[in-house]
């Protein structure tokens, strides 16, 4: 290679630094990517774990029309029209997904559906949905990370397996983290898994506790009563698999901590008891706060699903499955969520952002999908696309997309792009459906009134 050649292929490497990664719920945003602008690929990712490379390494823009409408490439301008059409004429519209995007697409998606008087769920409802319920009933005692990384040494994981799902929350939030308070990191703290096998995060724990299927609410239920000093039947072993030793050691453990912190997935939230378990170790850490400081939070797993749950929150009052039909919203799980919705044949169209329903959903859900016209938001030519109408190529967000992510502990985090795209961002397709909707209903509207008239003068 020569002087001048090897001159401008280093003038063209580019070096972001505090990156965000959005493959997970831990939302890290140390990376320092390095980026060949002249290939448009990232060719570094420091810092970043093996899902967080992954991510960033294999990122390479599809060369996809900006919209597909029924399998053939079309405008975005077309796409948009297409769309519009399909969501002005639709009576009962599901709109779900947005865990994969910025939360300024979410509120503008919000918006849309107020509009139409659609319903809007995300993929909070297939994964710790119930753990929204159960924070309705009972509250929550939380905080951020950051605090627990420098205050915790108590740290349990319950019905969780971070070591494969979100590989950097060891080290950079819980166990061998460095904290103000807890300067020696591991040394500093114990740390207890509770799950019904052994997983790959066992063996980052002091202690492990390995409970029945389907046993955990008992469990809980159990811990709560020994928390307040109730008598328990050492039989309650034969139901959970778990010693009345072993309980009680635990619950002094709890006690005499200085900061402790439940950290739970969806062993809890996804099994038998559902939003009852969320419910008990929600209201096992708020006893514990009797005896010392103790929180209980959920560990997210898509990178912005926990802004999925604040941006409708804040809109609407609820998380998720929320309705607009009578014109303000309406909160009820298994009639207003998606999967049921798709399941029982109630929706008539269907607008799915930035998820992947086509590859999870139930075979019912799915042959519905099938059935009804579909429009879909993501960079990738997903299942799901493949069966929509319309079908939009759009920039990935963290890589080509800036914008806000909340972390899983509900801190908001910005997003600083690497990458240029030739492709719109979620937001901007959707600011262009709603605009081309809001023109489709005020022109009916007007045709209405006039059309009332007439009748009215013959």
């Amino acid at each position: 290679m020569g002087a001048a050649t090897k001159a401008k292929s280093e003038a063209n490497i580019k070096t972001v630094e505090n990156a965000t990664c959005t493959f997970c719920g831990c939302l890290c945003d140390d990376m320092v990517l390095t980026v060949d602008m002249d290939a448009k690929k990232i060719t570094k990712a420091k810092n970043a774990c093996v899902l967080g490379k992954a991510l960033f390494l294999s990122h390479e823009e599809e060369d996809r029309p900006f919209a597909l409408i029924d399998g053939k490439p079309a405008t975005l301008k077309e796409g948009v029209e297409e769309a519009a059409q399909i969501l002005a004429n639709a009576r009962f519209p599901m709109f779900y997904g947005m865990s994969d995007t910025t939360c300024e697409a979410q509120r503008q998606n919000v918006a849309l559906v107020d509009m139409v008087g659609g319903t809007i769920d995300s993929t909070t409802s297939v994964c710790h949905g119930p753990t929204g319920m159960a924070l309705q009933g009972v509250g929550e005692s939380t905080a951020t990370l950051g605090e627990i990384k420098n205050r915790a040494d108590l740290v349990i994981y319950w019905g969780g397996n971070p070591a494969e799902s979100l590989p950097r929350h060891f080290a950079r939030y819980a166990v061998t983290a460095k904290g103000m308070y807890t300067p020696n990191r591991k040394k500093d703290r114990t740390i207890v898994n509770v799950d019904v096998r052994r997983t790959k995060s066992v063996p980052v724990a002091d202690i492990f506790i390995q409970v029945k299927i389907g046993a955990d609410f008992e469990l809980l239920w159990a811990l709560r009563a020994l928390v307040k000093g109730r008598h328990v039947d050492p039989n309650i072993e034969k139901r959970t698999g778990v010693s009345l030793e072993t309980m009680k050691d635990l619950v002094e453990r709890m006690k005499n901590c200085r900061y402790g912190v439940l950290f739970f997935g969806m062993g809890l939230s996804m099994t038998r008891g559902r939003h009852f378990n969320s419910a008990a170790i929600l209201s096992l850490a708020s006893d514990l706060n009797e005896y010392t400081h103790f929180i209980a939070t959920p560990m997210r797993g898509h990178g912005n699903v926990a802004g999925a749950d604040i941006v409708v929150s804040w809109q609407t009052g609820y998380p998720f499955g929320v309705n607009f039909s009578r014109g303000y919203p309406k909160f009820n799980p298994g009639e207003f969520t998606a999967t049921d919705m798709f399941a029982r044949g109630d929706a008539d169209a269907g607008l799915i952002l930035a998820s992947d329903p086509g590859s999870n959903f139930t075979q019912a859900a799915i042959d519905h999908m099938k059935k009804i016209p579909m429009i879909v938001l993501d960079p990738k030519l997903t299942h799901t696309a493949k069966l929509a109408r319309v079908a939009f190529t759009t920039s990935h967000y963290g890589i080509n997309t800036g914008g806000t992510a909340y972390r899983s502990d509900g801190v908001p985090i910005e997003l600083r792009p690497c990458l240029d795209s030739k492709y719109p961002s979620d937001e901007e397709v959707i600011r262009a459906i709603y605009k081309r909707v809001e023109q489709l209903l005020k022109t009916r509207k007007k045709t209405k009134g006039a059309n009332n008239k007439r009748r009215k003068a013959a």
